[in-house]
């Protein structure tokens, strides 16, 4: 159905009620350019295209978006679909808009041969665009976010792999802005896309539960409320809804039922001052017990999105648990609409202040660089982006963020690259710890450095941060991902034997701070995950160990070397088979011997091998397969092994 006047002054309606001041005369010519270049087209749906555009237009006048971000959201697939230039544009609404039609269409339409590389190149295009102005991710995120609700028009593989990109790069870039809003309906819709069954289950008992959550939260708000009052605080109080996104990760990750989580009471208690914020959680805490470790304090260490609140958990009547809230309506605005807040906060147009709140950004561009591979950076940036926070501090109080369980050493690349390098040392809360110990929100870290200290290959097995992982590599002279992870793989954990008492023989892991390799003298420890961790004897972190949690460890005899054959046809080419018999030798693999054949234009090599036990035979076979001109590749095994054919 084609917009009558009638969408018209509905939207315009919309748009003045969330900002009195908004140029109507911008928003109306983008209105009407719009639907006149999208003039015949038609969605999966059946209905007009302009409905996209006007929709996603909407969803920002909901963040009380700056006008010409509305016009912009309007215009935004005027270059793709309608052919019409970013000069056209430009000439039309002016600079600010063409500069952020130009920047959502740059984000979309790219193609490569692969869909690792779109993925990347798509990814590293939203983040430069984003950078140069943040309205432009707001934008897409729009766009996504009205294209999720229509996706069941889509077919069901496209469904799919939009709802995957949707979970995984554009969700923790809302959560990231802090669009919590945002986030948690683009997580919703696309869990009801990968997996319905979980989704509907969760629908059906969460309707089922409604009625008796919703008359227990009203009584545990009226209890609060009138604590409050008789203390002269005049606050806001609500149910907090849970996402079922949320419900769903949470199950999983803590192994627990659904009752034990939606039966938690979640409440909000929005307050004028912070002053008040504090006299509240003194409140709640003197009308329930408090639960030990389930206090955060995000308004004196906020988050880096800009999240501010007191989190606390504690036990009501009839041992109900109930998760508290506390901010004041700031805090509320930037807890919900997150970046989106600072047009809420000037009433009008866009605060010129906030770009310097997505730094985040500029730092994944930078990374981006050193990732050598596009899987590489795909790994980088679900660490870096999308997992979740803490704040640790230096010994001078000063907040540093890191996902969660980065090490001292991602702490120590944070705060400089030269303490990272010199790094010998850490001390977390007055303690010295290994320098793989897991940080935790609060933890005060200090980094002992020596100026002959260096970066050990190890820390790449367990370091966090993509910045970490680029300064160590390039302190190494690492150039490539496969060396990287030859660094990691090459421990021979398997080769580890531990003893403890009565002659139990237990599992063990190698140290990455000292790196044991096979005939070091040795030493272990038992660790508070119930595991043993193997060092040197001469490692500089024994000090930091509890010596009666000591244990007996010893290298194994290395088991005889087994043989096997591989069969390889290739192409009849000069200095083929130096590459391949290089690459053998690189691998300190012994040939035992070769046989080839012609076959055509073809050769057929044989190659008997001599593999020793901690050899990675599925890394030499991909590597071989990697060089030009090798056709196919065969592993022969056990008896057929010895049976090689010969010319």
């Amino acid at each position: 159905m084609k917009p009558s006047n009638t969408d018209y002054d509905s939207f315009i309606e919309d748009v003045l009620k969330a900002n009195p001041k908004a140029d109507i005369i911008l928003i109306k010519r983008a209105f009407d350019f719009a639907r006149k270049c999208h003039e015949g087209q038609k969605r999966e749906s059946g209905e007009e295209y302009f409905v996209h555009p006007l929709e996603t237009a909407r969803v920002l006048i909901d963040l009380s978006a700056d006008s010409a971000t509305i016009a912009s959201a309007l215009l935004h697939d005027c270059s793709e679909d309608a052919h019409i230039t970013i000069e056209q544009i430009k000439k039309e609404f002016g600079d600010e808009v063409a500069s952020l039609v130009e920047g959502v269409t740059k984000i979309q339409g790219v193609q490569f041969g692969s869909k690792e590389e779109y993925t990347t190149e798509n990814l590293r295009k939203v983040l430069l665009a984003t950078a140069k102005d943040i309205r432009v991710m707001m934008i897409k995120l729009a766009d996504r976010l009205h294209n999720m609700r229509t996706i069941k028009y889509f077919r069901e593989d496209k469904q799919k792999r939009i709802a995957k990109e949707t979970l995984e790069i554009y969700a923790p870039i809302a959560h990231k802005l802090g669009i919590r809003s945002m986030k948690g309906e683009l997580e919703d819709l696309s869990l009801k896309v990968l997996d319905p069954e979980s989704y509907q289950l969760l629908r059906k008992k969460i309707a089922e539960k409604r009625e008796e959550r919703e008359k227990r939260t009203k009584e545990f708000i009226s209890i609060i409320k009138q604590k409050l009052q008789e203390r002269g605080i005049n606050a806001e109080l609500e149910g907090r809804a849970k996402y079922f996104y949320s419900i769903y990760e949470k199950m999983k990750k803590e192994g627990k039922e659904f009752n034990e989580i939606y039966d938690l009471i979640a409440i909000r208690i929005i307050t004028s001052t912070v002053p008040e914020c504090y006299a509240a959680l003194g409140i709640v805490h003197e009308l329930w017990k408090p639960i030990p470790g389930k206090f955060k304090d995000f308004i004196s260490v906020p988050k880096e999105n800009g999240y501010q609140s007191l989190h606390t958990s504690v036990v009501g009547s009839h041992g109900k648990i109930l998760e508290i809230q506390i901010r004041t309506k700031d805090m509320h605005n930037i807890a919900e609409y997150g970046i989106a807040a600072h047009w809420r906060y000037k009433g009008t147009e866009r605060d010129k202040h906030f770009d310097r709140r997505i730094s985040w950004i500029k730092q994944l561009l930078d990374w981006k660089q050193d990732s050598k591979t596009p899987s590489e950076f795909i790994e980088t940036l679900k660490v870096d982006l999308f997992e979740n926070e803490i704040v640790v501090f230096t010994p001078k109080g000063d907040p540093i963020s890191l996902p969660e369980n980065a090490t001292p050493i991602d702490f120590a690349y944070e705060v400089h690259s030269n303490i990272g390098d010199h790094c010998s040392k850490a001390l977390v809360n007055n303690k010295i710890v290994s320098l793989e110990y897991p940080l935790k929100s609060g933890d005060i870290v200090e980094i002992i450095t020596q100026k002959n200290a260096k970066p050990s290959r190890g820390w790449l097995s367990f370091v966090k941060t993509s910045k970490a992982r680029g300064k160590i590599r390039a302190a190494l002279g690492i150039k490539t991902p496969e060396i990287e992870k030859k660094a990691e793989d090459e421990t021979g954990a398997d080769l580890v034997e531990v003893t403890e008492m009565l002659g139990k023989k237990v599992p063990a892991r190698l140290s990455k701070c000292c790196t044991p390799r096979y005939g070091d003298p040795i030493i272990a420890f038992r660790t508070s995950d119930g595991k043993v961790a193997v060092h040197k004897k001469d490692c500089i972190h024994l000090e930091t160990f509890d010596k009666s949690k000591s244990v007996v460890a010893r290298w194994k005899e290395r088991e005889e070397s087994k043989t096997l054959s591989l069969r390889l046809t290739v192409l009849d080419r000069v200095g083929l088979l130096a590459e391949v018999l290089n690459m053998i030798a690189m691998e300190k693999i012994n040939i035992h011997s070769i046989y080839t054949r012609s076959k055509k234009n073809r050769i057929v090599i044989t190659l008997k091998l001599d593999l020793p036990p901690e050899a990675d035979m599925k890394n030499l076979v991909a590597k071989i397969k990697a060089i030009k001109d090798v056709l196919d590749i065969k592993v022969i095994t056990g008896f057929f092994s010895s049976m090689i054919w010969r010319p």
